[in-house]
């Protein structure tokens, strides 16, 4: 129960983060948005709070966010293709960079506290463990996609549950710091150019740039739909090679 509680608690507030940088940039640019959701995006809603256009709801299966750019079952009424190349790409990179941020403040205050390190001292610590995370996650995408490394370097859903329960055990600030490396390495993800991924969105205005023409609209809702199965697909395979790990 401790590993439950521990996972949804520390993956909602990252996802609710990451969803935050999508609207505020959004907003920033004028291009609305009509739902702010966390959840599992075809759970049914158990709550929901309207302001102006934007419907915030929370979904049954807390596992994952989205911001959606138009009204439910017309594709057409979003504004989001009309801002500037430059503008999208800053909104679909806003996630990522927010998770980045937060982890930053998360570490900052996690060695200002534990170690009871100067504000300068913490802030230089929080920039070396950044980096670690940084060039471990790069290395490790880089070895699966080569064929260097494997799948087992993958951690899905039960596995991230399991080691959120081992270390809410130990305090609430190593429940912190375990925060923040899930937030920078899922931030760091994010921007891997697979489908269903802000990386994806950005490759997609990168094609756009070097074409010097804008992708129909129903070539991004297919190009989305076939990552997001890929990704769901993914995430079972990666969600059984947890259980059997942790079962043996």
């Amino acid at each position: 129960m401790i590993s439950f509680i521990a996972f949804i608690g520390v993956f909602s507030v990252i996802v609710l983060v990451h969803e935050c940088g999508h609207f505020i940039a959004a907003k920033r640019f004028g291009v609305k948005v009509y739902e702010f959701s966390i959840g599992f995006p075809f759970g049914p809603r158990v709550f929901l709070f309207k302001h102006k256009e934007t419907e915030f709801t929370l979904r049954l299966f807390p596992l994952g966010g989205f911001v959606s750019f138009s009204k439910e079952g017309d594709e057409n009424t979003g504004n989001l293709f009309e801002v500037s190349n430059l503008n999208r790409a800053l909104i679909v990179s806003a996630g990522s960079f927010f998770n980045i941020i937060f982890s930053f403040i998360v570490f900052t205050m996690v060695f200002f506290i534990a170690r009871h390190l100067n504000f300068i001292d913490a802030i230089a610590l929080t920039a070396k463990t950044m980096g670690i995370i940084l060039s471990g996650t790069i290395t490790t995408i880089l070895n699966i996609i080569s064929g260097k490394g494997s799948m087992e370097a993958f951690i899905g859903p039960v596995g991230i549950a399991v080691m959120a329960g081992q270390v809410a055990n130990k305090g609430i600030l190593d429940l912190l710091y375990f925060s923040g490396i899930l937030s920078m390495s899922l931030g760091i993800m994010n921007f891997i150019p697979f489908p269903a991924l802000d990386g994806g969105q950005l490759f997609l205005l990168l094609i756009e740039a070097v074409k010097k023409k804008k992708l129909s609209l129903k070539t991004y809702q297919i190009i989305n739909s076939i990552g997001f199965l890929l990704f769901i697909l993914l995430t079972i395979i990666v969600t059984y090679k947890d259980i059997i790990r942790f079962i043996a």
